[in-house]
């Protein structure tokens, strides 16, 4: 399976407008988890749950094939950042405490994924994955922002982007005492920061690269009137799971 790398060329944007994860997120999985000596966060991008997990665990690997990524992530002491697929990693066996993949395991090769989460994970150690789905913002615009994603950008997007859309329900999670939970991420935006938003998704990095056009300018006008002045809440649902190996 082709490696697929969609987020380089947005780096600098994926790293300032791209949301982080609810505090209630992170309170729901380190209990589940029986150690605080190692942790992996797979696909790190630039690094916003690495410095999370820094926080409870003596060592932090934290990997992505981005280089332009990680380029952007926070430096801590105890995180090493390095290029790596998921699927294949420099990991001695029985590794890590816990594994964690945020927003990006609809990309891998799920069978060779799990896998390499079974090798290096010890007897024990928990793997949780999570994302968000479609943000929500009012009535009236969400339907612009909902056309926009599903209509527009609609040749864009790979197909792993409807893996998203239905919560990782067609991935596999072969796992035991699997768990699941849901929280919300609630941001307050003007609508610039919306549109940059929009300019970190990966559909719409394929749209500039065959086009050599910005897409979301073809919203910005609507979306900037209807917004208004000033800021307004933005939710995010996010959804996660995690098991443990035997």
């Amino acid at each position: 399976m082709a490696t697929l790398d969609r987020f380089s060329s947005q780096a600098d944007l994926y790293a300032r407008y791209r949301i982080d994860y609810p505090t209630e997120l992170y309170q729901w999985l380190l209990p589940q988890v029986p150690g605080r000596a190692r942790a992996w966060d797979c696909a790190t991008g630039n690094g916003q749950v690495a410095a999370v997990l820094a926080e409870h665990f003596a060592q932090v690997e934290a990997t992505d094939i981005s280089t332009a990524q990680l380029s952007k992530a926070p430096q801590r002491s105890n995180i090493r950042y390095q290029t790596a697929r998921a699927e294949h990693t420099p990991f001695a066996a029985d590794s890590f405490d816990l594994i964690t993949v945020a927003q990006a395991v609809h990309w891998f090769d799920m069978d060779a994924f799990n896998a390499e989460v079974r090798r290096v994970l010890r007897p024990g150690g928990v793997l949780a994955e999570w994302g968000y789905n479609l943000l929500t913002i009012s009535p009236e615009i969400d339907p612009l922002v909902r056309h926009f994603h599903d209509d527009t950008m609609r040749p864009y997007w790979d197909d792993n982007r409807w893996h998203i859309m239905d919560e990782y329900a067609r991935l596999p999670f072969p796992f035991v005492g699997a768990q699941t939970a849901r929280f919300a991420v609630r941001r307050q935006w003007s609508a610039e920061w919306l549109l940059n938003y929009l300019r970190t998704w990966s559909s719409v990095a394929n749209f500039q690269k065959q086009h050599q056009q910005d897409p979301v300018l073809q919203l910005a006008g609507e979306l900037t009137q209807l917004w208004g002045p000033g800021e307004r809440e933005v939710v995010f649902p996010v959804f996660a799971r995690a098991g443990q190996v035997e």
